[in-house]
């Protein structure tokens, strides 16, 4: 889907008009699309182009972690804390997603990891730079990005009764910076589109909250528990060593100490993020990623103050898991697809639709095994090195390779749910059957199928589509003829057109069981094309 934004941006060249479909898309900053146009231009629009440009993104936010923990606590913490952030598997799954969070992510840490050696150091013209990064972070993705950053790191500083001066780490061309990188864009399009300023602020944040937007879309939300599960387990088993040093700075009441302030302001924004999503009542899985830089730098000062005990507590925990998976693979991946099933949004937004979506378990066998094998070797690694009584940098290393050598675990796990639920299929079926003069319909919001123009070529009219992100721009009178209901489809299916129906609706919730002489031409990742001759 953002590959396609993208794409329609290389087209428009009108980064304050993004399109989705030819349908005003206003729910994201351009930040990602304008990157995905460039590299389009020198690269082809490819689907290996798109996916480097979000990849490329988290290398980012990753040297900027292993950056700034070599700042704070020396250069092989660092490096340790850099690859805590890269096998979290959370955000290594979402590093190869073509989505914004990775270039989010590398807009907060990389202003983390400015402004916070630039406070210790009094300089303000890296500080101000950092502002500014902050400013690219609201570019990306949200204006908070550019707001709140700055809101942790004034908590910290008041506390160790450091906030004063306020140019000392507030300079005012950082702020100007950030104002103008984070919040002009948003001016501009509030200037050239009508509803803009009240749609962003007031029924994408505040109703949003309140669950009760005026636009809203089919995310299902996580419950609070399931949230916090979700995102511990995505930056497992980092959350264990960073959890230790948060006790450890809370018993030495380090917010006090001027020297420890960024290492407060990490553990506020790691801890503020999980808690006011938690509290809040709409809740995504990738809400949480931007704790993980926080969490693997914490993590990373973690080891160094505990080693022999999170040593011991690794070992236990791995070898658990690779007893879990073990159990899992001789099931046949049942557990972990239930386990993914109550906590995946994909498959609640498909329930809600009344479309079966739940994962085949046998996808996940190969990848049981795999980390059946890693975890186990890294328990008996980890027990061998506590026997003989080696460092705990040592220890904190040999973890980071059992995570390394689980991340094609997750990539295979990937891949097998992509080849599951991707439009790739019918899109391709599309093109290849479909004639210039026919009419192609998707049925529901078209974010379901995002990618159905990319592969196919074709525009679709959508059908029943506007509780979807283009919900806004469904209002736009430009948009009127793009989208349909069941009567103008009833129409079109008995005219004289030859009308494609994409669908991935049960067929007792999808208008296609009332559409007569319908014809099945492919079914293929939890949809359906149809055709009326």
């Amino acid at each position: 889907m953002h590959a396609e934004i993208a794409r329609e941006l290389a087209a428009s060249g009108d980064p304050l008009r993004l399109t989705l479909d030819g349908v005003r898309y206003v729910d994201k900053p351009p930040l990602l699309y304008l990157l995905l146009a460039s590299a389009f231009a020198v690269g082809g629009a490819s689907e290996g182009t798109a996916r480097a440009v979000a990849a490329l993104g988290a290398l980012v936010a990753v040297a900027a972690t292993a950056w700034l923990g070599s700042r704070l606590h020396g250069g092989p913490w660092g490096l340790l804390a850099g690859v805590a952030l890269l096998t979290s598997c959370g955000f290594f799954a979402y590093g190869r997603y073509v989505r914004p969070e990775t270039l989010f992510v590398a807009g907060l840490i990389g202003g983390f990891a400015l402004l916070l050696p630039a406070v210790l150091a009094g300089h303000r013209g890296l500080a101000a730079l950092g502002l500014g990064v902050f400013g690219l972070a609201a570019l990306a993705k949200d204006p908070l990005g550019a707001l709140l950053p700055p809101v942790a790191v004034g908590l910290a500083l008041a506390a160790a009764g450091r906030a004063r001066p306020l140019g000392a780490w507030l300079p005012w061309p950082g702020v100007a910076a950030l104002l103008v990188l984070g919040l002009a864009w948003y001016a501009a399009v509030a200037l050239a589109t009508p509803g803009f300023a009240w749609y962003t602020v007031v029924d994408n944040h505040v109703l949003n909250v309140a669950r009760a937007r005026r636009f809203p879309d089919e995310d299902v939300p996580l419950s609070a528990l399931e949230f916090l599960v979700v995102a511990a387990l995505g930056a497992g088993p980092w959350i264990v060593a960073a959890a230790a040093a948060l006790i450890r700075l809370a018993r030495r009441r380090a917010w006090r100490d001027p020297a420890q302030a960024p290492w407060i302001v990490l553990a506020l924004w790691a801890t503020g993020v999980l808690a006011l999503t938690a509290l809040s009542p709409f809740r995504l899985p990738h809400y949480g990623l931007p704790a993980y830089p926080a969490i693997a730098l914490l993590a990373a000062r973690g080891w160094s103050e505990s080693g022999r005990p999170l040593a011991l507590i690794h070992a236990g925990l791995f070898a658990a898991l690779s007893a879990a998976c073990a159990v899992a693979w001789a099931s046949g991946g049942a557990p972990l697809a239930r386990v993914l099933d109550a906590t995946d949004v994909a498959t609640h937004k498909a329930a809600a639709a009344g479309a079966g979506a739940s994962l085949d378990p046998a996808l996940f066998v190969p990848v049981l095994g795999v980390g059946a094998l890693a975890f186990g070797a890294g328990a008996l690694v980890l027990i061998a090195l506590i026997v003989a009584g080696r460092a705990a940098r040592v220890a904190a290393a040999a973890t980071a390779v059992t995570l390394l050598a689980t991340l094609p675990c997750v990539a295979l796990g990937l891949e097998a749910v992509a080849a599951t639920r991707s439009v790739k299929p019918i899109a391709l079926e599309l093109a290849r059957r479909a004639g210039p003069a026919d009419v192609v319909v998707h049925e529901g919001p078209l974010e379901n199928s995002g990618a159905l123009e990319w592969y196919s070529g074709r525009r679709p009219v959508i059908l029943d589509g506007r509780r979807s992100v283009l919900g806004f721009g469904a209002t736009r009178p430009e948009s009127r003829d793009l989208f349909w209901d069941r009567a103008r489809l009833a129409a079109a299916w008995t005219g004289g057109a030859r009308v494609w129906v994409v669908t991935g609706r049960a067929e007792d919730r999808s208008a296609v069981g009332t559409l007569p002489g319908r014809h099945l031409i492919a079914s293929a990742g939890g949809r359906r094309l149809y055709v009326n001759r």
